[in-house]
């Protein structure tokens, strides 16, 4: 209770940080681009647009200062940093006012210093009002930073009643449940308290990693307080109940803990850090739950087994017996159904199209409606900065001339364009040279008619890579739509990595506990098949999904819901050891069927509620699929391991060590 009540106090010392980009490897070419460009650069790129309708040029220049004197804002771009405003406008280039100016409306690029997103962007509101428009990678941070709060404890509210709900079905006396969250919730806050130690998590690590933990490791509490049940009616004595029950309960909870804990460790080797921090929390929070169901739960029943024992009630879900031998008519259609689907789903979920960033805001939020609103009048606008060896002159105009002609660059800001290649550097101030030229590199601007990603931008940008790579040996590239680029390839890298570490470290959890060669391979079939439908439904919607969320669920789904199929398995196992296959499969079916619908309805809770409440397009998609995941695993169990238990069940007699299965008399 003392570390509880200590690390409650701690969590509000850890910092969350939103930003996706901070999670790419140092060694990915985008943040090598970043880090040389703070070296030799004052002016980061921008990632923030305003839009400001009905003033005149006068006007804009006079929000331009305000904008520009609002903390947290480094710089400012308008119309009068690319051309002359003492020239009429309608002797300038049209296209180049018409990206900043069009019919009394002005569009300000601004940069905004990170760790500022909030407090600069409600600035920016409070200054142009309602009317008006604010869009970019800030406002992005500073949505997520907003809700992230609000909606998880939104999401608890909602949850915690469900849970309750759901255990007081599944037990006989209404102080159970609250044993069993008592003794998770202790293990979350501690977790969530010895963040500090790490010092910073992810903002999808504090959305998704304490309610995951909750959902995950809830069963750990329910196999005990069931055995304590179980033994209480045989034993007096309710410390001796307990011992007995522990010891009981004990192989149940490591196999559990240990399939979840090992699948989660191989989110920790991604190179992508969101995946690498989510894990270690996963990891610290089973591990704490295991310790406090074995620890803390025995001791906090022991004080307090008399509530238990004055608020039973009468079970409200009626036994099952009798739904095994309904459930084994169906065990050859269902197979027959799986085997005809899983090939099709497997190829649909390695077909899907992905969003790499956070994804586009809801259309009912400011923020959706003002990044439409700004692309409706000025259209897409996305910069992109190249850093290029300094000193040949000639070289960068040619450059300069063949990247305005790709298709989709709208313009091209740099020296040789905006001042004159003809005009050394050295002859001008610096306040004119410095934001084009460095002592070591020349620092040229695109702006781009794409969004932040998608195949069109992934090609535009190996186009430009590839032009500008033509010139220079050495080339470095920056911005939104580069660092998603970056992104795509990382993560597609650790998709395959995390997937093979996951059904590696499960199988090996599983060999080790069923002592069988054959066991393993029917379990991970049964639940990598839940996985793959699971993942085909996007591509089936013709929707797109975060990449983020798909690579997290491959593994999370796995890891998670593999203990229905243990539980299924070993109580099986124990069955076949008295009885025929069927007659075991049979009262299996009667006899887990309710407890495994328990931990899949928790799961499944908690997926649906992360996917209504989060505004986040990351943390929404993680709940969508975790929500469903855990209903086909169930699904899954309850009627394909069943039959593929069955059919194979001379294999697994024969790939099992002392098996001893029941011999039927001939």
């Amino acid at each position: 209770m003392i570390l509880t009540i200590l690390s409650t106090v701690a969590q509000f010392g850890v910092s969350v940080n939103y930003n996706m980009v901070d999670y790419l490897p140092e060694n990915s070419p985008s943040m090598q681009a970043m880090e040389l460009m703070e070296e030799e650069f004052d002016e980061p790129v921008e990632n923030t647009r305003v839009l400001i309708r009905d003033i005149s040029v006068t006007e804009a220049l006079s929000y331009k200062e305000d904008l520009d004197s609002i903390e947290g804002v480094t710089n400012v771009m308008w119309l009068d940093d690319v051309i002359d405003l003492k020239v009429p406008l309608e002797m300038a280039d049209s296209d180049t006012v018409e990206t900043y100016y069009q019919e009394r409306a002005a569009l300000f690029s601004v940069t905004i210093e990170e760790g500022y997103e909030v407090e600069a962007t409600d600035a920016i509101y409070d200054l142009i009002g309602e009317e008006n428009a604010v869009a970019g990678e800030a406002v992005n941070t500073a949505v997520s930073q907003k809700m992230a709060g609000s909606e998880s404890m939104y999401a608890a509210a909602l949850l915690v009643p469900i849970i309750i709900l759901i255990l007081i079905l599944s037990t006989t006396s209404w102080m159970e449940p609250v044993f069993f969250l008592t003794a998770i919730g202790v293990s979350v806050l501690i977790n969530l308290g010895t963040n500090i130690f790490i010092g910073e998590v992810s903002f999808v690590t504090q959305s998704v990693a304490p309610i995951l933990q909750l959902a995950v490791s809830l069963d750990y509490a329910i196999f005990l307080l069931h055995s304590f049940s179980d033994y209480r009616k045989e034993v007096s004595d309710p410390k001796e109940a307990m011992q007995l029950a522990m010891k009981r309960s004990f192989p149940a909870i490591i196999a559990s803990a240990s399939t979840t804990f090992f699948g989660f460790t191989a989110l920790t080797f991604m190179d992508f850090g969101i995946g690498a921090d989510l894990g270690l929390n996963l990891l610290k929070g089973i591990l704490l739950s295991f310790l406090s169901v074995m620890i803390f739960l025995p001791a906090l029943t022991l004080m307090f087994y008399h509530w238990i024992d004055r608020t039973q009630h009468r079970p409200f879900v009626p036994d099952f017996k009798g739904i095994g031998k309904r459930v084994m008519k169906f065990r050859i259609p269902s197979l027959i159904f799986v085997l005809l689907i899983i090939v099709p789903a497997f190829l649909a979920q390695s077909e899907t199209s992905f969003i790499y960033g956070t994804g586009e805001h809801p259309e009912n939020t400011r923020a959706g409606q003002d990044a439409r609103a700004i692309q409706e009048e000025f259209g897409k606008n996305m910069p992109m900065v190249l850093l290029v060896p300094e000193g040949d002159r000639a070289k960068e105009e040619v450059l300069v001339r063949e990247l305005e002609s790709l298709p989709l660059v709208s313009s091209v800001i740099s020296y040789v364009n905006m001042v004159s290649p003809a005009i050394p550097p050295a002859y001008l101030e610096e306040s004119i040279t410095e934001s084009f030229y460095s002592e070591n590199y020349a620092r040229i601007t695109l702006y781009t008619e794409t969004d932040a990603e998608g195949e069109e931008a992934f090609s535009l940008i190996e186009k430009i890579k590839g032009t500008t790579n033509s010139y220079y040996d050495e080339t470095h590239m920056l911005g939104e739509s580069v660092t998603l680029y970056d992104m795509k390839n990382i993560v597609q890298d650790d998709n395959r990595l995390v997937n093979i570490l996951t059904v590696v470290t499960v199988a090996l959890v599983l060999l080790l506990t069923f002592r069988s060669i054959s066991i393993p391979v029917v379990l991970l079939v049964t639940i990598q098949a839940s996985v793959w439908i699971n993942l085909s439904f996007p591509y089936f919607m013709d929707t797109s999904l975060v990449y983020v969320g798909y690579l997290l669920i491959s593994t999370i789904q796995l890891a998670a819901t593999v203990d229905y199929a243990i539980l299924f398995t070993e109580n099986y196992n124990h069955l076949r050891k008295e009885m025929p296959a069927l007659k075991a499969i049979k009262k299996t079916i009667d006899d887990k069927i309710f407890a495994i619908f328990v931990s899949a309805a928790i799961l499944s809770s908690v997926g649906f509620i992360l996917w209504i409440t989060s505004s986040n397009p990351i943390v929404s998609s993680i709940g969508l699929l975790l929500g469903r995941g855990a209903l086909l695993a169930f699904l899954m169990v309850v009627f394909v391991l069943p039959a593929l238990l069955v059919i194979f069940d001379r294999v697994i007699k024969r790939t099992t060590w002392k098996a001893n299965f029941y011999k039927e008399e001939k």
